[in-house]
């Protein structure tokens, strides 16, 4: 069995938050394989800002320009992986640290323009999407007993670097190496309602429904449209859920995604 988890940025924002994630993945790991796929998105945005750029996003995903890019890789690829390969180390987990591009695990390509949920078509800039890359390292990785950790950076075919959305790698990963179950955790406890209420459960016709109406917006539509690419690759249970105290994932509290005709 392996979970393919996905981290967002604000759970890894200091040392205490490392830890306290660190100590989780070691209980999940102690019961099966585990691959982490992880962004870290305000620390990008605090990168950007000290050089004097300002962070640009459209639907959830950020806008990456060449300057953008060199931040991303220097936050993800740097301090984030491995400050968190360090705690994951000190906890008693076997983590090694990787990004997409290491073996190929993350081959992107160019994303097209983005058709907005307003109609829009945005160029992203250095963005990539996931192109089919072989994920073996990850599965070999794994069944060695290794957690690895991935920084949300994807390779093109002739070797240049992409931002990736992390909740779009995690999605693409877990149906590629055929994940039991994708678990993206964030700050929020799942997908709220109007009222700020978790919503329990969502069919794919749900999550279709809450892009096209706007009710999702922001990184959620992302978090969302990962959700349905993994359910679509085969995944067979995924869920959007807090990773905000969590000393175990199998009791997260959040919102789980159903396929069509699936009770919950």
């Amino acid at each position: 069995m392996m979970t393919v988890l996905k981290l967002g940025g604000e759970l890894l924002e200091n040392a205490a938050a490392m830890q306290a994630m660190a100590s989780a993945i070691r209980t999940l790991a102690s019961r099966e394989q585990v691959v982490v796929i992880h962004g870290g998105g305000r620390a990008i945005d605090a990168e950007l800002r000290l050089r004097g750029l300002e962070p640009k996003f459209v639907d959830g995903l950020r806008v990456t320009d060449a300057a953008a890019l060199e931040s991303v890789v220097s936050v993800l690829a740097g301090r984030t992986n491995t400050a968190f390969v360090g705690a994951l180390h000190g906890c008693g987990v076997r983590a090694v640290g990787l990004t997409g591009a290491d073996a190929g695990i993350g081959l992107s390509r160019l994303a097209p323009h983005l058709t907005t949920v307003a109609g829009e078509q945005v160029d992203l800039g250095l963005v990539g999407e996931p192109a089919g890359g072989p994920a073996v390292l990850l599965q070999d990785l794994a069944g060695l007993g290794y957690v690895p950790v991935v920084a949300s950076i994807g390779v093109s075919p002739d070797g240049s670097l992409l931002n990736v959305n992390a909740d779009t790698m995690a999605g693409h990963l877990a149906g590629a190496i055929g994940a039991r179950r994708l678990v993206i955790a964030g700050g929020t406890p799942g997908v709220l309602d109007a009222n700020g209420a978790t919503i329990p459960t969502l069919t794919l016709e749900n999550v279709d429904a809450m892009i096209a109406s706007g009710t999702a917006h922001s990184g959620m539509v992302a978090k969302l449209v990962a959700c349905r690419g993994a359910i679509g690759a085969g995944v067979p249970e995924v869920a959007i859920v807090s990773g905000r105290g969590v000393s175990d994932f199998d009791n997260a509290a959040g919102t789980r995604v159903l396929r069509a005709g699936v009770s919950a």
